[in-house]
């Protein structure tokens, strides 16, 4: 990098904490900070939906795989989540939108204590809260990890520097502030991606490789083949399953995208945007990831920097800062919005229930309660992240793919099942115990069972399995123990009904009100 990467690089920084200042005057109440008010327009909703999808661990441990083995690296991660999505427009975006509009709820997980019990909220609530610290933590190393590769700073620097600015502009200006520098993120990674793509075709034409000849040359053997090495066809369909909880709400960042819409429909089309743009944009980056082998040579046998390799080697310095710039914006919008979901959990459905005085905030002190917590969360994450190379958490790709993948299914099932009629039988005790066993299941699959093998359990099955025995058990227990009380059904039919309440008059209404700590206004 020289002077003018570098003011690029600092100029997109300086754009962000302005958005961020700007963002502030929207932001009034918890409402504001946590689903915009439920005012963001769809557009804007699903192209922010599409970016907090994304981080520098594309263009590391992904560049790896692709570098390894090809087209793969498509097959089985961006085309699951499009179609998860695409599924999920119908299936969930309406039904979360409804949390917000219908129940007056702030977070994805606070209508759980009506649908479910306190217990598998705050089961839920838990461990989704310290998955994410982990997830976030591996967005971190990977960010920190490309800057390393173009600047010479440590990791521990570039974490820092990511994590300060991101918390910055995000605790000040809540969900609005992430939306729109997810948009202008958007726009960066545009012109970043188009620059990366035409660079790779111009080096390769200067090589006399063609477009098309490129998969017969003997460094891509095998590379074009859709499922191979340890991404097979069980790997694939897992990752439909986990796509498709994760990306329209699991993972609850994105089900924030969806309450934030004014109405259901328009969640609906918010969430069939980013579906569109996880088919169809991936294949522009991915592309000179999949030729990366024709252009440099790894120094990392797992090939996680031949994406910066390649882009130091083939960009003039100023589009190379807005390549930089465009690892950066990844990261941020992911880090971001994670950090404004977990905040709306803690201080929606954790905080009321370890603290009277939490239970007493009025509309400005959870406010301020709501940006320390972003602050706690980060700042939490960033220190994760100085461990991720460690033993226990391995590399950047292990922590994502096994641990989050892995994890997801037992927290999300409960939570996205449990807003459909079809699963209105299954209570606490199916909750619970698909959660539990989930959890255990990934445990002993990763470590006694791995053990005992081998070279270990396949990656397909440290996915798959915690997710198959979640959803087994969440079902059958609904069957053998149904829990389908009136105060339960009367939750699962206004979630499922979009007219003003007569459809559901029929059923009970709750007991209590849906708990709502810090009064929302709509």
């Amino acid at each position: 990098m020289n002077s003018l990467d570098w003011a690029v690089l600092i100029g997109y920084f300086g754009v962000m904490v302005a958005i961020g200042v700007w963002s502030h005057k929207r932001v009034d109440n918890v409402s504001d900070f946590f689903t915009a008010g439920g005012k963001m327009p769809w557009w804007l909703s699903g192209i922010s939906h599409h970016m907090s999808g994304y981080s520098a661990v594309m263009f590391t441990g992904y560049a790896g795989i692709a570098y390894t083995y090809g087209v793969t690296s498509f097959v089985t991660w961006s085309f699951p989540i499009a179609l998860g999505i695409a599924v999920g427009s119908k299936l969930f975006a309406p039904r979360i939108n409804r949390l917000r509009s219908r129940l007056h709820v702030a977070s994805p997980l606070e209508y759980l204590k009506n649908r479910y019990d306190l217990k598998t909220q705050q089961a839920l609530a838990w461990s989704g809260m310290l998955l994410k610290i982990v997830d976030v933590g591996a967005k971190w190393a990977a960010i920190a990890t490309l800057l390393s590769v173009f600047t010479g700073v440590s990791l521990n620097q570039g974490i820092l520097i990511t994590g300060t600015i991101t918390a910055v502009y995000c605790t000040i200006g809540g969900l609005w502030a992430d939306a729109l520098t997810e948009l202008g993120q958007f726009v960066i990674q545009l012109l970043a991606g188009v620059a990366m793509f035409i660079a790779v075709i111009m080096k390769l034409n200067d090589k006399g490789i063609g477009f098309l000849d490129a998969w017969d040359r003997p460094e891509l053997q095998g590379h074009g083949e859709p499922l191979v090495g340890p991404y097979g066809t069980v790997f694939l369909l897992a990752f439909l399953f986990i796509k498709l909880f994760e990306y329209n709400g699991g993972m609850l960042n994105q089900a924030q995208r969806y309450m934030a819409t004014a109405t259901p429909r328009e969640a609906e089309r918010s969430a069939r945007l980013s579906a569109v743009l996880w088919l169809v944009w991936p294949v522009v980056l991915f592309f000179p990831m999949w030729m990366s082998p024709l252009l440099v040579e790894s120094q990392k046998t797992d090939g996680s920097d031949s994406y910066g390799l390649m882009t130091e080697q083939l960009l003039p310095h100023g589009l190379l800062g807005l390549v930089i710039v465009g690892f950066f914006s990844h990261t941020m919008a992911m880090c971001s919005s994670d950090a404004n979901a977990i905040a709306a959990v803690f201080t929606r459905d954790v905080a009321p229930v370890l603290s009277k005085q939490a239970r007493a905030w009025g509309e400005r002190s959870g406010l301020i309660a709501a940006r320390v917590t972003t602050v706690v969360f980060l700042g939490l994450s960033m220190a994760v992240a100085t461990q991720v190379n460690s033993p226990t958490f391995k590399d950047i790709i292990t922590v994502v793919i096994k641990w989050v993948a892995g994890l997801m299914g037992p927290i999300a099932i409960p939570m996205m099942l449990g807003l459909l009629r079809p699963f209105r039988r299954s209570g606490p005790t199916a909750a619970l115990t698909s959660w539990s066993m989930g959890l255990l299941a990934f445990w002993l699959v990763n470590y006694p069972i791995s053990w005992q093998i081998e070279g270990g359990v396949p990656l397909q099955y440290q996915v798959s399995i915690p997710l198959a025995v979640s959803l087994i058990l969440y079902i059958l227990i609904g069957f053998i123990k149904p829990e389908d009380t009136p105060e339960r059904l009367a939750v699962v039919e206004r979630i499922n009904t979009d007219d003003d309440g007569t459809a559901a008059a029929a059923v009970p209404a709750p007991a209590e009100p849906m708990e709502d700590t810090v009064r929302v206004k709509e």
